[in-house]
């Protein structure tokens, strides 16, 4: 156990300051005690480990809502071999001939190059949507071992889609289906332009046998809606109601940009969720994130653009003055509705002993009454000192505790070289 001395408590749901010694329990589904009797401390038969964290703040860790494990080996990659000119090209140029280049080693130093940037970035807790249509098999795998050694929880997913065939899309079928056979995890979809109504069928099936919900891109770009229209005669939220996606209180829809008053409202009377990613939208040029007429279920991801939550709530914020009905109560609400949404669902791992310590040494007050000023002008990742993932540090005083950080970064930077080299031999530079 940890004993967490002379510290203040955030809560995460009220946001009350309570000056408190944090007793905090080790295991999955475990407790912190609040200053707790010392005759608790005095008479523990376990071994408890004492921190002074005069000075420092505790609340509970963070989650990624959607990620991209796949798009870790990318920063300072070169140029595509041909200048994007829309979003398919974009996916076309860039992001479908590097996933295609993967392999397992390419996916192990991929999952942990990104479990370690969330950890030290205060998350405990990523969903996934993973891609690599030359490496499928045992991809889920890969990447939750690697979080695991890390000191994540996660919630996964392989990416089925049509564009590379039949077969690709049935391995993807496979994988899913034997993932979920022995873990928790979702159904993954590309997104409806890249999935036919067979595939689209299968996974409805995989959800409904395994009780779990889809995780698909959702109207990302105005062409998703143009396809779906001109293929299938609907738009795309109608096509996922026909298959039964809405149904499902686990159903992630990322990004939904495009969508008319008649899939806003059929969205809102769903059980699904919506998950913003500002930052990627804004670098694809794909459209602005508006979430008024989409209801209370809408929580956060990074989408792969990198691994900070902070970071990705600040920004929903400071974009959506113009484009969004966003403030302060609901940029904060979206950022923790992703332990709501694995709340509801009975996902483990999440649980009330996952915590971050933030040292944030403000020069102006710091309390409840003005919490969500601080929360969106001053704190960062940077103010991070400490993260604790089912009563265990994974992060003390900066440092990543169950992996030697500097024999990964070797690791990976070592795969991104053979990655990039795979990359530009695939495209003929």
């Amino acid at each position: 156990m940890i004993l967490l001395k002379n510290t203040t408590f955030i809560n995460w749901e009220t946001l009350d300051f309570t000056p408190a010694d944090i007793l905090v329990e080790e295991g999955l589904k475990c407790k912190i005690i609040l200053n707790p009797d010392p005759k608790i401390i005095a008479e523990s038969k376990i071994p408890i480990q004492q921190i002074d964290c005069k000075g420092k703040y505790v609340s509970k860790s963070f989650a990624v809502g959607h990620h991209h494990v796949y798009s870790a080996l990318s920063r300072g990659m070169g140029a595509p071999a041909k200048n994007p000119e829309n979003f398919r090209e974009v996916l076309q140029y860039i992001w479908w001939t590097l996933d295609s280049a993967l392999d397992k080693d390419m996916i192990e130093a991929s999952a942990l190059a990104t479990a370690l940037a969330c950890a030290k970035a205060g998350s405990t807790f990523v969903i996934d949507h993973h891609a690599s249509p030359n490496a499928i098999g045992g991809s889920l795998e890969i990447i939750a071992k690697a979080f695991e050694r890390v000191g994540l929880s996660h919630l996964l997913c392989y990416e089925i889609s049509d564009r590379d065939g039949a077969g690709k899309a049935a391995q993807g079928i496979e994988e899913t289906d034997n993932y979920l056979k022995n873990n928790q995890g979702l159904v993954g979809l590309h997104a409806s332009f890249t999935l036919g109504d067979q595939s689209m069928k299968q996974a409805g099936e995989l959800m409904q046998k395994h009780n779990s919900g889809v995780h698909i891109h959702v109207a990302e770009d105005k062409y998703d809606q143009q396809h779906c229209q001109k293929t299938y005669g609907k738009r795309v939220i109608e096509r996922l109601q026909d298959f039964g996606f809405l149904d499902s209180s686990k159903t992630i829809l990322a990004h939904c940009l495009h969508l008319d008053s008649k899939e806003a409202e059929l969205l809102r009377n769903s059980k699904t969720w919506v998950v913003e990613n500002i930052e990627s939208n804004l670098n694809n040029k794909v459209g602005y994130f508006d979430g008024s007429k989409l209801g209370e279920r809408i929580f956060m991801g990074t989408d792969g653009m990198h691994s900070d939550m902070l970071r990705s709530a600040q920004s929903a914020f400071f974009t959506g003055q113009n484009h969004d009905n966003i403030n302060f109560p609901s940029a904060y609400q979206r950022f923790r509705n992703v332990h709501r949404y694995l709340a509801q669902n009975d996902f483990e791992g999440d649980g009330e002993n996952n915590l971050v310590i933030l040292d944030y040494d403000s020069p102006t007050p710091f309390n409840a009454n003005n919490f969500l000023g601080h929360f969106i002008f001053g704190l960062s990742s940077n103010h991070v000192s400490d993260v604790i993932a089912k009563g265990k540090f994974i992060v003390r005083e900066k440092k990543v505790q169950n992996v030697d950080e500097d024999e990964v970064l070797r690791f990976t930077r070592e795969q991104a070289t053979r990655l990039w080299a795979k990359m530009q031999q695939a495209t003929g530079r």
